[in-house]
């Protein structure tokens, strides 16, 4: 690294957790109330748009052209995410390496997720660890435009170059990328600073 690291920030899912299940159970769930085909588990693109986007975007993609938008939307923010966290699992090693860099760094959280971010930390008992908490409700443009990443840096009051991104998608990467923040890439063969398999390799990056 050419300068001190100040602050790690994650992305939620497919990093933190695998939260594959709970998203797929979520928009079944809303196709469903709505009488539109079942969410096809082999549409390898759809798979990961509802995984890596934001809520808004999403809907837009299953509901292309319905003049119904305002109903859907409003029926989804009416659900209780919380309800799915049992789907959840949290990713091996991650609240080891967040204790071997508390203290260390500043740690932070950038998210596609609206609402669910907070409750979900403290679910699995990890709010402690995390002084900055960006969604996608808190932002005008959620990734892949930079600005979340931008506020965290501005939160923080760093430079680009002080931070280390940890994404697992090409919405992180883009994301990364637009703000100038050093992108880790977490099991995913797409251009990075660096490329990890296990949290605890993190480590060695600092």
């Amino acid at each position: 690294m050419t300068q001190e690291i100040k602050a790690v920030i994650y992305d939620c899912d497919g990093v933190m957790f695998d939260s594959f299940e709970a998203n797929f159970a979520f928009y079944g769930q809303i196709v469903e109330r709505f009488g539109k085909p079942p969410l096809d588990r082999s549409d390898a693109e759809m798979m990961r748009i509802l995984h890596t986007y934001c809520n808004r975007d999403v809907l837009a993609r299953l509901f292309e052209g319905e003049e119904r938008m305002d109903e859907v939307r409003a029926f989804s923010a009416s659900m209780d995410y919380r309800k799915l966290f049992p789907l959840m699992v949290m990713e091996e090693g991650l609240r080891e390496t967040l204790e071997a860099l508390r203290g260390r760094v500043e740690l932070a959280v950038c998210t596609n997720r609206a609402s669910s971010m907070e409750s979900l930390l403290e679910s699995f008992g990890l709010e402690g660890f995390f002084s900055c908490v960006m969604t996608a409700g808190r932002v005008r443009n959620p990734k892949p435009h930079p600005e979340p990443l931008l506020k965290v840096l501005e939160h923080y009051g760093i430079a680009p170059g002080e931070a280390l991104f940890v994404g697992d998608s090409d919405v992180d990467r883009q994301a990364a990328q637009g703000a100038g923040v050093p992108f880790v890439a977490y099991r995913g063969d797409m251009p990075a600073m660096a490329r990890i398999e296990r949290h605890q390799d993190l480590l060695l990056l600092l």
